[in-house]
C-alpha cells in the first residue's frame, strides 16, 4: 500500500498532470470567450446573410414522417471551425512565437564551422600580411 501511495505521489509531482490541470481550466475558461464570439457575433452574422441564426433548417429532407437535418451538421462543423480557428489565433499562435522568442533568447550565438579550404585560405592572408608588414 505505501509503494502504491509514493507511485501515486510521484505521478502527481510529476509537472505534466499540472500542465495538463491548468490545460483544463484554462479551456474551460476559453470556452466561455469562444461561446460568446460565436453566439453573439458570428451566428447574428450568419442571420443577417441567411435569414436564420444557424443552418439547421436551412435544408430539410422528409421521409416517411421523419425530418431528417443535414444542416445541423453543417452548424457543428461551422461551430468546430470556429472554435478550432480561435483557439490557433489566440492561443497556439502567440505561444509559438513566445515559445520561438524564448529559444532564439536562449541559443548561443553559432560558430560558423570553417571548411579545410577556409582554414588554408586564412592561413595564406595571415603569411600574405606578415610579409608585407
Amino acid at each position: 500500500m505505501k509503494q502504491a501511495l509514493n507511485g501515486f505521489k510521484d505521478f502527481i509531482a510529476r509537472g505534466n498532470v499540472v500542465d495538463l490541470a491548468v490545460g483544463v481550466i484554462i479551456a474551460g475558461a476559453f470556452s466561455s470567450i469562444v461561446t460568446a464570439l460565436n453566439e453573439s457575433v458570428l451566428m447574428p452574422l450568419i442571420a443577417a446573410v441567411f435569414g436564420k441564426p444557424n443552418f439547421d433548417r436551412i435544408w430539410t429532407i422528409h421521409l416517411n414522417g421523419a425530418t431528417i437535418l443535414p444542416g445541423t451538421l453543417i452548424t457543428t462543423g461551422v461551430n468546430f471551425l470556429i472554435i478550432a480557428g480561435a483557439l490557433y489565433f489566440f492561443v497556439v499562435l502567440p505561444m509559438g512565437k513566445l515559445s520561438k522568442s524564448k529559444a532564439d533568447d536562449d541559443a548561443e550565438p553559432e560558430q560558423p564551422v570553417k571548411t579545410d579550404e577556409a582554414l588554408l585560405l586564412t592561413e595564406i592572408r595571415d603569411l600574405l600580411k606578415q610579409n608585407q608588414g
